[in-house]
C-alpha cells in the first residue's frame, strides 16, 4: 500500500480501477490517471485524459517536443507545444526513464505521421499539464533498446528489463494463463488447496534443497520437488479434485528450460483413469491456445507409445515437426562384409540410421565433428553414406558404400525415403546407444540445417512407459517415475517374473520436442504397493521411514486416483516463442543458480549458523569426511 512522503502520511483507499487514492483532501499528485498508455485509440479522440508512465524516447524538433510515454500496456506519443510555455519548458527537460503524469487531449495524428507499427499509432496526446513524479539517473541500458544486452546485466537490473515490451508481455501473459487455468479447473470441480513448503526429506529423484530447523537442532526440512505426496493424501481425505499453481524446488544442474525454483499447475483427481486426465488437460491446452494465441488446436492430440517414440525418434519426447526419423536396417546389412555392422547385429545389437536432407553437402570437417559428437554420446563411431554426388545419380558414396550390395542400397533408400543429395548417418551398437546417439544428432542437425518449421505447435501424448529400469552398478531396479505409479492392470502379473516388461499408467504431454507435463495413475491398493517396494529393494521399515504418512493414509480407504503436473514456465516459453524460461520468469536465476539482482546465494552471519546448529565445511574437507 502506498505511503505518503517521509513527513506526510495520508490514508488511502483502493477504488478497484484507478488504483490507490487519498481520502484526505490534499493529493499526492495533481491528478489521477484515467487511462493506460497502450489502451488509447481513435475512439478516444477529443477526450481529456490523464496518462502516466516512463519516458521511452523524446524528440525535440525545435518547435515541438515529442515524447513516447510507456507503461506496461504499451506506448503513446505525447506532444508539448510551445504555446504553453511553462509546460513546454518542462517537456524539454525530460530524459529517458523519467516518471511523469500528464493531462491532455487526444488528437488525431496527421496522415503522414501515423505509425502503423503500434496500436496507438493513429493518435497522440497534446499535453496541457504535467507533473514530474521522479527523475531517473542514466540507466545502464534502455528497456526499449533493440541491440542485444548482456543477460547478466539484464538480470542485475531486472526492474529495468521488466519495463521492456517483451518482458511486460511475458508477465501479462503469465497472469492470463494462470487465470485461465484456475477458471478452467474451477469449472471442472477442482478445489485450490495449498500444500506445505517445508516438509520431510524423501530423497527420491532430483537432489533436494534442505532447510535447517532452529527448534530441532541437527534436523532439516526439505523444500518440495513437487506436492506429490500431499496431493495423494488429499485424495484419501476425500477432496476429490485438487489443483494448485505450485512452487517447486530442485537442486540440479540448470539449462535453458530448467530453474532451481519453478512453477507448475498441479492436479489430482479421484475415481478417474488415464483417459480422464488426458481429456481434461487436452481441453485446457485447447482453451489456452485459443484465448491467448487465437490458435485453434484439434480437440484431440496424437498419441504414441514409449517404445514407438524411441524406435522412431530416439527420445521419449519427440519433436514431430520434421522428419529424419530413425530407421532400423539390421536386416539389410547384418550379413554384409562390413564387420562393424555384421558384428553389432551378431551381438544382439542393431544398425540404425537417419537420412539427413541435403546432408551430402556437409564437409569432411563437419562429418568428423559429428563423429566426435557421437562418441561423446557413447557410440564407438559414426558411419556415413552420401547419396548421389560424386558417386553418380542413384548411387551411394563414402568409405562403407562398397560393402553394401546394390539391391540392399536401393532397399535402404526406399526404407529411409532418401534421395540424391542426402546423407545417411548410421550407428551400429546396442539399441539404447543407437537411440541416444541418433536422437541427439537428429535434433542438433535439424537446428543446424534449419529443418524445423516455424510457427507450428505439435502436441503429442506419450504413453505406456516402462515402469522400471535396471541399474547394473547397484544391481537393482529403479522406478522410472516414482514408486507410487500404478502399472497397467494387464502387466501386474509380470511384476514377479518380468519386471522390465511392466508398463506404467504414466503419460507425458510433449510440445515441439519439449516435455511440458507428466503424470500417472497412482497405486491405491496396499498389496500392489508392497510388491513395488519389494521390487525396488525398499524394505517395509525403509518404506515406513520415508513415506510413513502416505502409507498410513493408504490404509484407510484410498480411492483410485491420478494426476498430472504442467510446467508453467516451459509452457509460456513455447507459447511466446522464447529461447529460455528465464524470459518468462520475473526474477530468474542464472545458469550457475545466481540471482544477479539480489546477489544470492550469499554468506550469512556466523551467529545465524550457530542458532541453526549448522557448520560450513569446505568441499575438500567434506569429501574427506564422506570417504571416512
Amino acid at each position: 500500500m502506498p505511503t505518503g512522503s517521509a513527513v506526510n502520511i495520508y490514508e488511502f483507499r483502493y477504488d478497484g480501477v484507478l488504483g490507490w487514492t487519498e481520502n484526505a483532501e490534499r493529493k499526492c499528485v495533481k491528478f489521477k490517471r484515467t487511462d493506460y498508455c497502450g489502451t488509447l485509440r481513435k475512439a478516444d479522440l477529443s477526450r481529456e485524459v490523464v496518462a502516466a508512465g516512463w519516458v521511452q524516447s523524446y524528440r525535440d524538433h525545435g518547435g515541438v517536443v515529442f515524447v513516447d510515454l510507456r507503461d506496461r500496456t504499451g506506448i503513446v506519443q505525447i506532444v508539448f507545444h510551445p504555446e504553453l510555455a511553462d509546460i513546454y519548458a518542462l517537456g524539454r527537460q525530460l530524459r529517458h526513464e523519467d516518471v511523469i503524469l500528464i493531462k491532455g487531449r487526444v488528437l488525431a495524428r496527421a496522415a503522414q505521421a501515423v505509425n502503423p507499427k503500434i496500436p496507438t499509432g493513429e493518435i497522440e496526446i497534446a499535453v496541457e499539464d504535467m507533473e514530474m513524479a521522479n527523475k531517473s539517473d542514466t540507466a545502464p541500458f534502455s528497456p526499449a533498446q533493440h541491440d542485444p544486452v548482456n543477460e547478466d546485466t539484464r538480470l542485475k537490473y531486472r526492474y529495468l528489463d521488466l519495463r521492456s515490451a517483451d518482458m511486460a508481455q511475458a508477465m501479462v501473459t503469465r497472469h492470463r494463463v494462470t487465470k485461465i487455468m484456475r477458471d478452467y479447473c474451477d469449472e471442472h470441480g477442482f478445489l485450490e488447496i495449498e500444500t506445505p513448503m517445508l516438509y520431510k526429506s524423501t530423497p527420491e529423484g532430483a537432489r533436494e534443497f534442505l532447510v535447517p530447523s532452529r527448534l530441532h537442532a541437527g534436523e532439516f526440512y526439505a523444500l518440495p520437488q513437487s506436492p506429490q505426496l500431499f496431493k495423494q493424501v488429499l485424495m484419501v481425505a476425500g477432496m476429490d479434485r485438487y489443483m494448485q499453481i505450485a512452487r517447486c524446488f530442485r537442486d540440479e544442474d540448470l539449462r535453458m528450460d530448467r530453474q532451481p525454483e519453478f512453477t507448475q499447475l498441479d492436479l489430482e483427481m479421484s475415481f478417474v483413469d488415464r483417459e480422464d486426465v488426458i481429456d481434461l488437460i487436452t481441453g485446457l491446452l485447447v482453451r489456452l491456445w485459443k484465448q491467448i494465441l487465437h490458435v485453434d488446436l484439434p480437440s484431440t492430440f496424437p498419441r504414441m507409445g514409449w517404445r514407438e517414440a524411441m524406435d522412431r525418434f530416439g527420445i521419449d519426447r519427440p519433436d514431430t515437426r520434421y522428419g529424419m526419423e530413425l530407421k532400423d536396417i539390421s536386416d539389410m546389412v547384418g550379413q554384409t562384409e562390413f564387420a562393424v555392422f555384421k558384428d553389432a547385429v551378431a551381438a544382439g545389437g542393431c544398425v540404425k540410421l537417419i537420412a539427413v536432407p541435403g546432408g551430402a553437402a556437409l564437409s569432411r570437417k563437419q562429418l568428423d565433428q559429428l563423429t566426435e559428437d557421437a562418441k561423446k554420446l557413447g557410440a564407438k563411431g559414426l558411419a556415413w553414406i552420401k547419396l548421389g554426388g560424386d558417386a553418380g545419380a542413384g548411387n551411394m558414396g563414402g568409405p562403407i558404400a562398397k560393402f553394401i550390395p546394390a539391391p540392399a542400397q536401393q532397399a535402404i533408400r526406399q526404407r529411409c525415403g532418401a534421395t540424391d543429395g542426402d546423407i545417411l548417418l548410421a550407428v551400429a551398437d546396442k539399441i539404447e546407444t543407437a537411440w541416444k546417439v541418433l536422437g541427439e544428432l537428429r535434433q542438433s542437425l535439424a537446428r543446424q540445417l534449419k529443418l524445423i518449421p516455424e510457427n507450428r505447435f505439435d502436441f503429442l501424448w506419450v504413453v505406456d512407459f516402462p515402469s522400471f529400469e535396471h541399474d547394473p552398478a547397484a544391481n537393482r531396479f529403479i522406478a522410472r517415475h516414482h514408486p507410487f505409479t500404478a502399472p497397467l492392470d494387464e502387466d501386474v502379473p509380470l511384476l514377479e517374473t518380468q519386471p522390465l516388461d511392466v508398463r506404467a499408467k504414466a503419460y507425458d504431454i510433449v510440445l515441439n520436442g519439449i516435455e511440458i507435463g507428466g503424470g500417472s495413475i497412482r497405486i491405491h491398493q496396499r498389496d500392489v504397493q508392497s510388491k513395488i517396494f519389494s521390487l525396488l529393494g525398499i524394505s517395509p521399515e525403509q518404506a515406513q521411514k520415508k513415506f510413513a504418512f502416505l502409507l498410513d493414509a493408504l490404509r484407510f480407504g484410498a480411492p483410485p486416483h491420478g494426476g498430472i503436473a504442467l510446467g508453467l514456465d516451459r509452457l509460456l516459453m513455447l507459447m511466446l516463442n522464447r529461447q529460455s524460461i528465464r524470459e518468462v520468469i520475473a526474477f530468474p536465476k542464472t545458469q550457475s543458480g545466481t540471482d544477479m539482482m539480489t546477489e544470492a546465494p550469499s554468506a550469512v552471519d556466523p551467529r545465524q549458523l550457530m542458532e541453526l546448529s549448522v557448520a560450513v565445511v569446505k568441499p575438500a574437507a567434506a569429501g574427506a569426511a564422506a570417504k571416512a
